[in-house]
Parts: structure tokens; sequence; C-alpha cells
């Protein structure tokens, strides 16, 4: 599998994405926000966490007018998997390839620790290496990760088995808890947790390998 890794002024979740899909086996390039294309043959683009551009204006707002993004959203368009994570969940609203939008957080104060995250579907690449109804322990970061939509979009998601993952405790402010959430065709994922950070039993824990794991095995199987 062929990754493209994103960097924007201010991603600092970068090389951590890079390390977690390496570890899965995949092919990783690091695209910097100028560039007009993604390298040839890419499977994956991943959209990192960080403070690109510091969050001015709008988290991920001036990232998603970045030439880079129109190559993302092309790849996208033509089937392409997508991850974002934490900012790169924003940069995806904002390009309009996910819906809803990510606002400051309803306690208006940074959250970082590691939190329980229950999976709600498995029928995406992203998630098929999990278990629906399981629990995993993955790290949050984030001063805006509070998903805000309406209530015809939240029924969309629910009805159309789009909501990837819930907080299984309130955090944010997030619309019915949830954390990530996929496109119409599932091959795009945006979720606020941290699954890069959750790949070294060192760092506290193992469960985001499966979900890079997935990921790849998917695209060598296409």
């Amino acid at each position: 599998m062929r990754a493209a890794v994103i960097v924007f002024p201010g991603s600092n979740c970068d090389r951590d994405m890079k390390v977690a899909l390496e570890q899965a086996g995949a092919d990783v390039h690091m695209v910097w926000h100028k560039d007009a294309d993604l390298p040839e043959g890419v499977d994956l683009v991943a959209v990192p966490g960080g403070f690109s551009f510091g969050d001015y204006l709008r988290c991920g707002a001036i990232a998603a007018q970045s030439p880079i993004c129109q190559a993302v959203v092309r790849h996208a368009e033509a089937g392409g998997y997508v991850l974002g994570v934490c900012n790169g969940f924003q940069v995806l609203t904002e390009t309009g390839l996910l819906p809803g939008a990510l606002m400051r957080n309803s306690g208006l104060k940074f959250v970082s620790k590691t939190i329980d995250l229950k999976v709600e579907t498995e029928n995406s690449a992203f998630t098929i290496g999990y278990r629906a109804g399981g629990a995993l322990r993955i790290p949050v970061a984030h001063h805006d990760g509070n998903y805000v939509a309406d209530a015809s979009l939240a029924a969309r998601l629910v009805d159309e088995d789009r909501v990837a993952f819930r907080y299984s405790a309130p955090l944010n402010g997030s619309v019915d808890n949830i954390a990530g959430v996929l496109s119409e065709n599932r091959r795009v994922l945006g979720m606020m947790p941290h699954p890069e950070r959750a790949i070294d039993a060192l760092h506290g824990g193992t469960d985001g390998q499966a979900m890079f794991r997935a990921l790849v095995e998917a695209t060598v199987a296409a």
C-alpha cells in the first residue's frame, strides 16, 4: 500500500502517522501542502493532527485552501481512501469531504488524555479490524473537537451507519458523543482521537494498530 501523509505549517503528528503506517507495512511519502499533486499510485492519503496555520481564522479552514487539498479531493472523488485525524478531521470538513463541523470544546479547555472510545461499525476498511460495540483506549488532544451537526444530519449518519466511533462518555460537547464519521462511500474517515498514538505498548497502548493493518490489507486486496 502506498500512502501519502500531508504536511502543513503547524502539523505535529505527521511523523507519528508515518510511523504508524510504516509499522503496518505501508510505503509512506510525506507531501508538502504546496504541492499540487499526490505521488503516483497512492492508495491512502492521511491528513494528520496539529495546528495547521496556527488554527487562525478557523481550524482547518486555511489548510483546506492549500493546493494539495484539491488533489486530496480528487483522490477521494475517484474512490481513494482518506484518513483525517484531529486537525485532519477539521480539514476534511472544511473541504466538504465530510459533513458537519468541528467547533470549540464545550468546556472551552484543551483536552489531552487517553479516553474510552466505542466502535460503532465494522463496515469500513478503517474499522473492520474491530468489533462493533467494542471499546478502545485512544488518546485525544484537541481544543476544537466539538462535532456539530443538525438533527437531520445526525439522524442520517446513524441511519446510514456512518458513525464510526463515539466517546464512551461526554467529552467535548459533540452531538451524540460522535468521535468519528465516514463519507457516503465509506472510504473517507475523520476522527478526533489519535490512533497513531496508540500503536506501541511502551507509549501506553496498541489499540490503534488494527486500523492501520486493516487499511493496508484492504488496499492490497483491492
